[in-house]
């Protein structure tokens, strides 16, 4: 069982950036995958970033590709989603998410995070 904890949204403006972090619980962390997806208001869940359990192995969606930055640390069970110019697109609730099953989660994943709010104002 792995218990997701998701950290760093909030409001910033165009062109801006946060650090979104995930904190995980358990002892085998640095055997999952570890990705990020995002929900906007009406629409589908959809994959941002993945990357493998060591971190050789890393993917994006092309609508972050070159904005977005996924990062883990094994040591500290904590996976990071670096986003710089931000785009008001960006705005939605962003989960993280673990999968021991795949080398990067680009589909639904065994387990999800609650999710944390990143608001993007134009």
């Amino acid at each position: 069982q792995v218990q997701l904890v998701e950290s760093g949204g909030g409001l910033v403006q165009t062109g801006g950036s946060l650090r979104l972090s995930c904190a995980a619980s358990g002892r085998t962390f640095s055997r999952y995958a570890m990705g990020w997806f995002r929900q906007a208001p009406g629409k589908e869940r959809e994959f941002v970033a993945s990357i493998s359990w060591r971190g050789g192995n890393i993917a994006y969606a092309d609508s972050v590709k070159g904005r977005f930055t996924i990062s883990r640390d094994n040591a500290k069970n904590t996976v990071y989603l670096q986003m710089n110019s931000l785009k008001p697109e960006d705005t939605a609730v962003y989960y993280c998410a673990a999968d021991r099953t795949k080398e990067v989660v680009t589909t639904t994943p065994t387990y999800w995070g609650q999710g944390t709010q990143v608001t993007v104002s134009s």
